[in-house]
C-alpha cells in the first residue's frame, strides 16, 4: 500500500506517518516488508498439510528436526502443537511427485513415529493481516 493511501487511512500526513512506521520497523512490530506471489503461477500450486508424531521429546531430536525443515525450502511454515500430533507443516510443490521428494528426504533425516500427509483441495481464505483489535 502506498504511504500516502495508509497517511490518509489512519487521518495523518505522510511525514508522521512515515515517522511510526520506522518506529514500528525498529521496535520490531513490523518484521519485513514482502511481497505475496501467486503460488501456482510460481509452480508451487500444490499445498500439502502435513501432520508428525514423534516418540522422542528431547531437545537433541528438536535441534535434528528444525535443522532439516530449515534445510527444505518447500517447507513454508512449521508448529509445534499440543495434542496428539507434535508438529504440522506446510509444504508448497508443483505436484504429488515433488512431495514425495520431499517426504522421502524428510524421513531420511530425522526418525519419526507417524507422518500423515493431507492435500489441499481448494484455498477458501488465506491472508497475512493479523486481528489488530487485540493490540
Amino acid at each position: 500500500m502506498a504511504l500516502a493511501d495508509i497517511a490518509a487511512q489512519v487521518g495523518l500526513s505522510t511525514t508522521p506517518c512515515w515517522r511510526r512506521i520506522q518506529n514500528l520497523e525498529k521496535s520490531g512490530v513490523i518484521r519485513a516488508r514482502v511481497a505475496l506471489l501467486d503460488a501456482a503461477k510460481v509452480n508451487v500450486g500444490v499445498t500439502v498439510f502435513v501432520r508428525i508424531r514423534t516418540n522422542r521429546h528431547d531437545l537433541e531430536w528438536l535441534g535434528q528436526f528444525a535443522r532439516a525443515v530449515a534445510d527444505i525450502p518447500e517447507i513454508v511454515e512449521v508448529y509445534r502443537m499440543s495434542g496428539e500430533i507434535d508438529y504440522v507443516l506446510k509444504v508448497v510443490v508443483p505436484d504429488i511427485a515433488s512431495y514425495d521428494a520431499i517426504y522421502k528426504r524428510l524421513i531420511g533425516a530425522v526418525p519419526m513415529m507417524d507422518v500423515s500427509s493431507n492435500f489441499a483441495m481448494e484455498e477458501i481464505k488465506l491472508t497475512t493481516a493479523l486481528p489488530l483489535a487485540y493490540a
